[in-house]
């Protein structure tokens, strides 16, 4: 990543799901613009419908049809510019190029991993599919460096994902989103399905990642307290629109939006009963 490029920038970026079968076309983004610098993590706060999950596809240069999606979202106005790259006229030679600095852990990644391979092949399986000759012994340590990154076991190397509980599945489908170390990193929902026991250690994991000057993340929860302990600012998004943005607590404690305010009333419901417990 070069100095003077800001890894993300989304300007006035609004996108529709594109009319499918019986479903009529759906605005999804309107109008959001938002920035994440170098050494920087931005989350991203919504509930279900938000936008946020289409963001996030959009932003990390995925927002193509594939065989996991019937229907891929469009951008009709503004862009998002990741690495220098404009997403709306990303081109297929582009796309590679951003695919291979981008790394993107869907919202399902725990739930579609392919169950064929083992652990450690799971997660090399983004060196080898851009180098067939790449080191085995090299993407081995790489494995399990990795697996230790994210709290698990090295034992697991050789288990398949289906003899793993949902937690370490998606602890597995980070470690392979790191795997090709990117230089920006989408994750949407990463702490999904997992125990609340290992939950602070991912949230921990994502947080140390700020320390890597060159690196920066754009994480999607629909958790407040997942994304306070990750990161310092937030982008709040409500049915498309950006309704938040800023230092966390500064959006909190003087919200100009119903839904940031009631977000800001229930989180200080939940601290006061944590602090008194």
């Amino acid at each position: 990543m070069t100095d003077d490029i800001t890894p993300i920038v989304v300007s006035d970026l609004s996108a529709e799901y594109p009319a499918h079968g019986a479903s009529a076309s759906c605005v999804a983004l309107h109008g959001v613009s938002l920035r994440v610098e170098r050494g920087e993590i931005l989350g991203v706060l919504g509930g279900s419908g938000s936008g946020k999950s289409t963001l996030a596809r959009i932003v990390a240069g995925r927002a193509v049809r594939d065989a996991s999606a019937s229907v891929a979202p469009r951008i009709t106005g503004g862009d998002a510019t990741v690495l220098g790259h404009g997403m709306r006229s990303l081109r297929r030679r582009e796309r590679a190029r951003v695919t291979f600095h981008v790394g993107y852990l869907a919202q399902d990644a725990a739930a579609t991993l392919p169950t064929s391979l083992t652990v450690s092949d799971v997660i090399t399986s983004p060196i080898f599919e851009r180098d067939r000759h790449y080191n085995r012994r090299a993407a081995g340590e790489r494995a399990a460096t990795l697996l230790d990154a994210v709290h698990l076991p090295l034992g697991l190397l050789n288990k398949y994902p289906y003899e793993l509980s949902g937690g370490q599945r998606q602890r597995v489908a980070l470690a392979r989103t790191l795997v090709l170390g990117p230089s920006v990193l989408i994750a949407d929902e990463p702490t999904a399905g997992i125990d609340v026991t290992v939950r602070q250690a991912v949230v921990e994991l994502l947080g140390d990642l700020r320390h890597h000057h060159d690196f920066a993340a754009l994480v999607v929860s629909h958790d407040l307290a997942v994304l306070r302990h990750a990161t310092a600012r937030i982008a709040v998004l409500e049915r498309g629109a950006l309704v938040g943005y800023g230092d966390i607590d500064a959006v909190l404690s003087d919200p100009t939006h119903p839904y940031v305010a009631g977000l800001a009333a229930t989180y200080r419901a939940e601290h006061e009963r944590e602090s008194s417990a």
